[in-house]
């Protein structure tokens, strides 16, 4: 009992000396830290999602206020569209283009930008082969929506070139694909190819529209929703062949599109939408506030150049610009001229001299390798 006094006793002289009060202090300290820690912590959290808001806000407010010029130009544009291509027989859904419209002048709008902006490379070029051919010149915008204007695009089911031209095609319309040359990238044969393709197309739906969903789907497909879509009208035969002395851009059944445009693959379904709001888009680009620079027109020289010369080597030796040579060539996927022949080089405008010099200085080099 006396031992259990004297440990009280001294229990209390422990408190009254401080050591339970500077513990007690201590913990209180501890657990106001702990306080602070964790709502620094909710605080920062706060302040990340705060950004985060502020900064969708923004992207928000900033697409809002192009849809809010958006929807007031494009009902009229619509009306002038029709207007204009009532006259070359070519009618339009509306919806379905007002769609990509709108799509192209907003949520698309900076792809848009660039794909206009390098359709100067080629869209000259395409107009003047469209038009000596008869054909309407809106087909310029096909290269557009297959490929963006890029001679390198390469699709998941290996369709190459500006053009999307898948390997048999190629062939059979006459060009070269072996492991030096693949035309499917040739920004000149590979259009040529094209429309000889869609002028085929054409004689035998007697429509652009399905000429050019026939062009991306393949003939059986534009056909065999025809059959079945159609009231029997193409199995009567009236869409195998045009007359012969039919103008290119006389007037087509063009309103079988639409009436079997939701029996088509889904991507031939947005085909001539896409190409009716590019065109337009790109030919009021001012009124839809696209900002479009027209890349310099894709144009060069000649020069035959023997095989297996090298495009770096001659661009250096020309002093041209990295790349220049394959930018010009995109076809020789070696970046060199085939062996065993002599082979058509595109050169830059105005420098066939140098580009001669220059082939016989590598030519000379590359004989005193062989000795």
């Amino acid at each position: 009992m006396f031992q259990i006094k004297k440990l009280i006793l001294a229990s209390r002289r422990l408190s009254a000396s401080g050591w339970y009060t500077q513990w007690g202090r201590a913990r209180q300290s501890a657990m106001r830290v702990s306080k602070l820690m964790v709502l620094s912590i909710a605080l920062g959290a706060l302040l990340i999602d705060w950004t985060e808001v502020h900064r969708f806000a923004g992207q928000v407010e900033a697409r809002w206020a192009r849809h809010q010029v958006v929807p007031s130009a494009v009902p009229s544009a619509l009306a002038d569209m029709g207007r204009e291509l009532a006259d070359a027989q070519l009618p339009i859904d509306n919806e379905r283009v007002e769609h990509w419209m709108v799509r192209f002048s907003t949520t698309a709008k900076l792809e848009f930008e660039r794909t206009l902006s390098r359709a100067g490379l080629y869209s000259d070029m395409i107009r003047e082969k469209l038009r000596a051919r008869g054909m309407p010149e809106e087909l310029v915008y096909l290269a557009m929506i297959e490929s963006g204007f890029l001679t390198n695009a390469r699709s998941t089911v290996l369709a190459t070139g500006m053009w999307q031209f898948m390997d048999p095609t190629a062939r059979a319309l006459g060009l070269r694909i072996d492991a030096y040359v693949d035309e499917r990238r040739d920004p000149v044969k590979a259009t040529d190819a094209a429309l000889v393709y869609l002028s085929e197309l054409y004689q035998q739906y007697g429509s652009w529209y399905l000429a050019a969903a026939a062009y991306n789907a393949g003939p059986t497909r534009v056909t065999l929703a025809l059959s079945r879509r159609s009231g029997g009208r193409a199995a009567n035969g009236i869409f195998h062949h045009a007359a012969d002395d039919e103008n290119l851009d006389g007037q087509g059944d063009e309103d079988l599109y639409w009436e079997i445009v939701d029996h088509l693959p889904k991507e031939t379904a947005q085909y001539v939408p896409k190409l009716l709001a590019a065109r337009y888009l790109a030919r009021y680009a001012d009124q839809f506030d696209l900002d479009v620079t027209l890349a310099d027109p894709y144009e060069y020289d000649l020069v035959w150049a023997p095989g297996a010369t090298s495009l770096a080597d001659i661009g250096e030796a020309m002093g041209l610009p990295d790349d220049r040579m394959r930018e010009l060539n995109p076809q020789l996927i070696r970046d060199m001229t085939p062996p065993g022949s002599v082979y058509p080089l595109r050169i830059p405008v105005g420098s066939a001299y140098q580009a001669m010099a220059a082939l016989a200085t590598t030519e000379s080099r590359s004989r005193l390798a062989d000795d």
